[in-house]
């Protein structure tokens, strides 16, 4: 089976090209590079620099390889930025998507595997939060995901299209050669461990006054290789399951302070803390229901307990200071 990944450079795109590849599927990628990194990409496979939303660039690519699904990672992911500037993010993940969708009508193809999110949902009335859960997203972000599901449906309805969106919660980690290192990092595990190896001062937590046990925000942190598998098993099911969405989460959330005292322990660094206002657009608790996901696919998530989360993003981080060095990578297209 070939698949075009797109944001295959990026953290998640990089690591599910990696677990693809290591499944015996044939993989291509696209990236336009403005946040992912070459150096990301396994290099076996052929890679595009391209924008996911170009129909020239993407006609070429369908040309080229006999490619019979996409996994679409590619798009705008900033909750906050979101809230400052909307428009990139209704371009990108609405506008550009319509472009990759058509483009693969036009070449025949009809397999879709979409990266969504649980910021679809917004403020939980209910925790676990299952799939059929009101979605009534607080952030732009939010919105313009759930707004392409919608489009999705109207595909599967009018053109045939086969997809399986899956809804992300606090994805971290990393594989023993890929992890995270994005050029504007805004996510909790890498943050507390760069701040580590720099020795800052301390690690910002953004709000005090949730109303959780502690005051600080609850999130459910999956392994990204449990992703990637979640991924396959939706490939590999997707006639059958098309049409559906699924939360990827582990049923078990840990707050920001949860998450520094295990970093503290793994690390030995005794990393201080200091409080800042709550960010825009920030829920304070989202845990998933895996029920689904479990039991249509047999999914669960082996890799993600805080303890193997963190540690394998310390151990990666320790074996790339400084990230990736993409200076020495050609972005030749094949």
């Amino acid at each position: 089976m070939h698949v075009l990944v797109t944001g295959a450079a990026g953290y998640i795109g990089s690591i599910c090209s990696e677990f693809l590849l290591s499944s015996g599927l044939s993989v291509i990628a696209l990236d336009n590079l403005a946040e992912g990194h070459r150096a990301a990409v396994p290099p076996q496979i052929p890679f595009y620099q391209a924008d996911f939303g170009d129909p020239a660039a993407l006609d070429d690519i369908f040309r080229r390889h006999p490619i019979d699904a996409v996994m679409h990672f590619a798009g705008e992911a900033l909750v906050e930025q979101s809230m400052k500037a909307p428009s990139p993010f209704y371009v990108s993940n609405v506008a550009r998507g319509i472009f990759l969708l058509d483009a693969m009508l036009r070449h025949r193809i009809r397999n879709f595997i979409f990266a969504s999110t649980c910021a679809v949902y917004g403020e939980p009335h209910v925790i676990p939060i299952p799939e059929d859960h009101p979605k009534s997203p607080i952030n732009p972000y939010g919105k313009s995901k759930l707004a392409f599901e919608d489009i999705l449906a109207d595909y599967r309805k009018y053109a045939g299209l086969n997809f399986v969106t899956l809804r992300y919660f606090n994805v971290a980690g990393a594989s023993p050669h890929r992890g995270e290192a994005r050029r504007h990092e805004t996510h909790l595990i890498p943050l507390i461990l760069q701040a580590i190896q720099s020795s800052a001062p301390h690690v910002s937590v953004f709000g005090g006054d949730y109303p959780t046990p502690d005051g600080t925000a609850i999130r459910d942190y999956v392994h990204v290789l449990d992703i990637a598998e979640a991924h396959l098993r939706a490939l590999h099911a997707i006639e059958r399951l098309s049409g559906s969405a699924f939360n990827v989460g582990t049923g078990a959330g840990h707050s920001i302070r949860q998450v520094i005292d295990v970093v503290r322990r793994i690390t030995g660094a005794n990393i201080a803390e200091k409080v800042f206002p709550r960010r825009p657009g920030d829920p304070a608790a989202l845990v998933a229901s895996g029920d689904k996901l479990r039991r249509d696919l047999a999914w669960h998530p082996s890799r993600s307990s805080l303890d193997q989360i963190i540690q394998s993003a310390w151990t990666w981080t320790q074996s790339h200071p400084t990230g990736y060095s993409d200076a020495a990578l050609s972005t030749r297209q094949p």
